[in-house]
């Protein structure tokens, strides 16, 4: 596949360790991978079926590196000629580069896809990724197109360095104030290094007021000297030393996996020696199950890369050069990357600066993530972030070249070419830029490439590529004046947009004329925009491609009032639109066909990362199943539900199943590993139902119980109500009662059959029918509760008086004929009723058992008094009978 393809490595694992560490209300913070880990290696490994990402990935790569790919980066959009693709097959021999005839890019012989999907636990849609800020239009648009492949939208490409000092000035917000602060930030990472020059102040917008700004003044960058150079050198000189011990015949340099465990031991024992003078390398079964063991000194190390430590000093040059600066405007220097912690890389460097120390205060390996993700809460619409103005700056210089035919004063014919400065190194940008050209009548052609780059080594030059990045094919030039001959042309205008990510985009082009007639705008071709640059942009530039002769001041007044004589005061603009063809040479972007070739083995790829989980899922699932039900099978309450035929048929299958697994079923598919799960969970599935009753018989009956115990209280209470007062209905009460009558029936039939049945039939009393009876229970009787609750009280009778002298009466009767009336006992009546009932007869002593039978004493204490005569005692178990 194409090397944007193959580039999906980098981006994607990259995105990987960067998924979701944010989110609203909850600080910013770097997710954890599936090993708890806040880094996550750049590297992923394709295996047959097998897609791996970071440490388990590098956990591969000791044993067949082949099949393992990282440092990806510095072969990103390049073509197979470039120095950095040789370069990369001399550090990584086992893997075998080739060249793609069609475009001329290259791709890995041995693997099935270069495409990768994104192996998040969450889903993505929207990323910022980050970026070196020395990538060139054809690496930033190859991020593009690999995450366009991956279905990711890509709010923006931030460069590492800017989004370090993002990071930086969000977390010192308070101290930026309208005095520049310039702090130079030194970035080395595995790969590469880069210095960069910010400028911190405060600036003040019409749209928002004031807030902190960072602006980036200079970028100076090293692309090959990191960390994984000096790894590399540590690894060819620990082969050295085994080749030196001579314990075997074969040079171990030949041998692929033994300088893969090389590499892994180097990169610890450069850990080590930034922390120790000396450290000891060893490795069991290096080669021919030799093992290896020998002592490397710090001084070793820094002899083996003195001339890496050399170019240390070398991007601050640049950067100082680019900013026109030098160290005294720098306030302080600050470390990022982890190869910054090697000991002697800052010795280096503090010599170079000249300051009394470097600054460690932000942290060296998040930074930039941090940076990012503080970008993308500001362009997500989900969050809300307090604005800092950020002005990156294009480290490569871009022009418009094209030539034009002249004539001299002899009569010859010439064709002179011309250079526009579009974007001058080190411009800031988002920005938008016009040129016009007012010389041209017919089609023409003109190209964009890059500016003067003599600030590049020789060697930087060969890895930049061509320096053409487009050339453009204008027609229906020729047409537009002929449509407009009698307006007056104001050339032919070429709108240029640097967007947020530092790519390049020509936005159209187009003829503008004044015209006599008003209101006849012509919509623009790319949707309908102005034809004058967006003036809300931050930086808008017009440029004349031409400049015109210069006139006398005669001629320019004898011009100036006969237009004033003979044209209009008022004209109307008239964008008449050219069509744009792009020949391009140096972005490689991918035809459509290559696109949907590289999302279909995405895809793929996909579908057989999700048929692997689950073939493991079910894998998982049978193996725990036979080894619980084997062991099941020796508990009391299992044996107690099984017969002996039972018991030996289950046995015997899931002893059958285990010697299968240890024979074929860690090969199996994932159709056959279900079958032989469900094979299994059907033959123990009447056993199983057996032991779940049992178990919830206990609990099931109790609440049943509780529930009739409740009800029956209820019924009792609210039958004692007066008539005058009662709320409920005869109907009512009878089928609460019919209820509970039937309910206590059909559980002691039940529990009787039940009790005549052997543990190993099948049970009768089901846990989902006792649920089934006491819930019917509990509705009929919150009915009644829920109506007891909004009943209104019965309006009372007007005879209080009558009442009281009824009562003074009969207290004057009684007194003078207690002898007469003895054995008789007249009740005195409540305010609150006009009579009262008779007591109803107590309830016989079979009666009496019954009910203590019924009632749970612990739920019975409070009873004594629920013989009361008004209905305000329906509440009492109220509670009871919504628990």
């Amino acid at each position: 596949l194409a090397i944007v393809n193959m580039h999906c490595f980098y981006i994607l694992v990259f995105l990987y360790r960067a998924q979701n560490f944010m989110k609203p209300g909850v600080p910013m913070e770097i997710v954890l991978n599936k090993e708890s880990r806040r880094k996550t290696p750049v590297a992923v490994c394709l295996k047959e079926n097998e897609r791996l990402f970071g440490d388990s990935a590098l956990g591969v790569a000791v044993k067949n590196p082949k099949v393992v790919y990282r440092f990806l980066q510095s072969i990103l959009g390049k073509t197979a000629d470039n120095p950095q693709v040789a370069q990369y097959q001399k550090h990584f021999p086992e893997h075998q580069l080739q060249r793609d005839e069609k475009r001329g890019t290259v791709f890995f012989k041995f693997s099935d896809c270069s495409t990768l999907q994104r192996n998040f636990w969450q889903p993505i849609k929207d990323a910022v990724i980050t970026v070196p800020a020395y990538f060139n239009q054809a690496e930033r648009r190859a991020v593009l197109q690999a995450a366009h492949i991956a279905g990711l939208k890509v709010l923006q490409l931030i460069n590492d360095n800017t989004a370090v000092a993002l990071n930086y000035g969000v977390f010192r917000r308070k101290d930026i104030n309208s005095t520049a602060q310039n702090i130079l930030f030194y970035d080395m990472g595995s790969g590469s290094t880069t210095a960069t020059i910010v400028t911190y102040q405060t600036v003040k917008t019409k749209e928002s007021g004031t807030h902190p700004q960072l602006q980036i003044r200079g970028v100076g960058f090293d692309r090959t000297l990191g960390g994984f150079e000096m790894e590399l050198r540590l690894r060819d000189h620990l082969a050295k030393l085994f080749n030196e011990q001579k314990k075997s015949k074969k040079d171990v340099r030949e041998n692929l996996r033994a300088m893969a465990k090389l590499l892994k031991e180097a990169q610890r024992l450069k850990t080590v020696l930034s922390a120790n003078a000396e450290h000891m390398a060893q490795i069991e079964g290096l080669m021919d199950d030799i093992d290896f063991k020998a002592k490397v000194t710090r001084s070793e190390f820094e002899a083996l890369c003195e001339d890496l430590f050399d170019r240390v000093p070398g991007p601050v040059k640049e950067a100082l050069a680019a900013a026109e600066m030098s160290m005294d405007e720098i306030e302080q220097v600050i470390l990022v990357g982890g190869s910054t912690r090697v000991p002697k890389v800052q010795d280096v460097l503090l010599k170079a600066v000249g300051k009394e120390e470097l600054s460690k205060n932000i942290n060296a390996d998040e930074a930039a993530t941090m940076g990012a993700v503080y970008q993308a809460a500001a362009l997500s619409k989900a969050f809300k972030v307090k604005p800092f103005l950020v002005r990156d700056a294009a480290v490569f210089p871009i022009q418009v070249e094209f030539s034009r035919e002249t004539e001299e004063e002899d009569g010859i014919k010439t064709m002179k070419h011309n250079k526009r400065i579009l974007f001058q190194r080190m411009a800031p940008y988002p920005q938008r830029k016009v040129i016009t050209f007012n010389r041209y009548m017919d089609d023409f052609v003109f190209y964009i490439n890059y500016g003067d780059l003599s600030f590049l080594n020789e060697q930087d030059l060969k890895v930049f590529g061509s320096q053409n990045l487009t050339m453009v094919k204008l027609s229906g030039v020729g047409s537009s004046f002929k449509k407009h001959s009698d307006a007056e042309s104001k050339g032919i205008k070429a709108h240029f947009n640097m967007d947020e990510s530092g790519v390049l985009i020509l936005d159209r082009v187009s003829n503008l004329v004044l015209d006599f007639k008003l209101g006849n705008t012509i919509s623009s071709l790319f949707g309908g925009g102005s034809s004058e640059p967006n003036v809300t942009e931050p930086v808008t530039g017009e440029t004349d491609a031409e400049k015109p002769e210069e006139k006398s001041d005669a001629e320019k007044a004898e011009e100036t009032e006969a237009d004033k004589k003979s044209k209009p005061q008022k004209k109307s603009k008239i964008s008449e639109d050219i069509t744009v063809e792009l020949e391009v040479n140096d972005v490689l972007d991918p035809s459509t066909e290559d696109m949907e070739v590289s999302k279909k083995k995405l895809q793929d790829l996909t579908d057989r990362d999700l048929e692997k989980q689950e073939r493991e899922k079910t894998l998982n699932s049978l193996e725990a199943f036979i080894f619980e039900t084997q062991d099941k099978m020796y508990q009391d309450e299992y044996l107690a539900v099984v017969t002996e035929e039972e018991k030996e048929q289950i046995t015997g299958k899931l002893s059958e199943a285990s010697n299968w697994m240890d024979e074929e079923g860690y090969t199996a598919g994932t159709k056959e590993l279900k079958e032989k799960l469900s094979e299994l969970k059907k033959l123990c599935k009447a056993m199983f139902f057996r032991v779940e009753e049992r178990k919830k018989w206990p609990d099931r009956l109790a609440a049943l119980d509780s529930m009739l115990n409740h009800s029956s209280i209820f019924l009792k209470s609210v039958r004692l109500i007066p008539e005058g007062d009662q709320i409920f209905t005869e109907v009512e009460l009878k089928t609460l009662e019919r209820v509970i009558n039937e309910t206590m029936t059909w559980k002691n039939e039940t529990i009787a059959e039940q009790e005549k049945l052997f543990p190993t039939e099948k049970p009768v009393l089901l846990s989902k029918d006792i649920e089934a009876k006491r819930s019917f229970l509990d509705r009929e009787v919150n009915y009644l509760l829920n109506k007891a609750k909004f009943a209104k009280p019965k309006p009372k009778d007007k005879a209080k008086d009558k009442n009281t002298t009824s009562t003074e009466n009969s207290k004057a009767n009684s007194t003078a004929n207690s002898t007469e009336d003895a054995e008789k006992v007249i009740p005195p009546k409540s305010d609150d009723a006009e009579e009262v009932k008779p007591a109803e007869e107590p309830p016989t002593a079979d009666e009496k058992e019954e009910t203590i039978l019924e009632l749970n004493p612990a739920e019975n204490t409070d009873t004594g008094n629920s013989q009361s005569t008004t209905h305000l005692d329906i509440s009492v178990d109220a509670k009871s009978f919504q628990n």
